[in-house]
């Protein structure tokens, strides 16, 4: 039925249709993209943050811990252990804690064996501290933060891998800790790729929740 000028009249019922109405392919797609530049971002801070090293002082230097081997630390852990006895021979912290429980079948912890080597440094035992619970980076950090606050110790320079580098600054910040981070060895594609996802679902659900899901 038309009115008088020809003109169909508009349906009572049904309305007007949507000015934007979108696919549920597109939606898909979108969704997809917008993921994809956010790995892609995400990718390029970690890559960023790896060219960066800490040039300041703090109290304390907080070294990430490492494999070690019936108390012998692994090449990884050692080349974290000596950046930290160089910044204490350079007066650039005065203690240095050392972090990582013990893994399944070990006599001994990541922590007791750094302690170890730093005490043959020549690192005074006075100026060490031991974190031996934890199990993950961000236990580590949490339990070492929780020690340090109580001796008035909120600045660190954390020393981990340079590929490792963004992660623990975001973690450092969530347990309280006023970072800069002193990166050692190379910024190898594969760990970063890793990185990129734990860092990423890290800024959405929070790190210490991240770290829940791995039991």
């Amino acid at each position: 039925m038309t009115d008088a000028d020809g003109a169909e009249p508009a349906d009572s019922e049904g309305g007007e249709e949507p000015l934007f109405r979108i696919r549920p392919s597109r939606a898909i797609g979108l969704v997809v993209l917008l993921s994809a530049l956010y790995l892609l971002t995400t990718f390029a801070d970690i890559w960023l943050a790896t060219r960066r090293s800490a040039e300041g002082v703090a109290p304390a230097a907080l070294v990430l811990g490492a494999a070690q081997y019936n108390g012998t630390p692994s090449p990884v852990l050692v080349r974290r252990l000596n950046e930290a006895s160089a910044l204490y021979d350079d007066d650039r912290v005065q203690l240095v804690v050392v972090t990582g429980g013990r893994q399944e079948g070990d006599i001994t912890t990541e922590a007791k064996a750094g302690y170890d080597y730093l005490r043959q440094a020549g690192i005074p035992d006075d100026d060490l501290r031991l974190e031996v619970q934890g199990d993950s980076t961000y236990t580590s950090m949490a339990a070492a933060a929780r020690f340090l606050r109580a001796e008035e110790i909120s600045e660190v320079i954390l020393v981990t891998d340079a590929y490792h580098t963004r992660r623990v600054e975001l973690i450092a910040a969530e347990v309280g800790l006023t970072a800069e981070v002193s990166a050692v060895g190379d910024a190898d594609f594969g760990p970063m790729i890793r990185e990129t996802i734990a860092v990423s679902v890290g800024r959405v659900v929070g790190f210490r929740r991240l770290d829940s899901l791995r039991d």
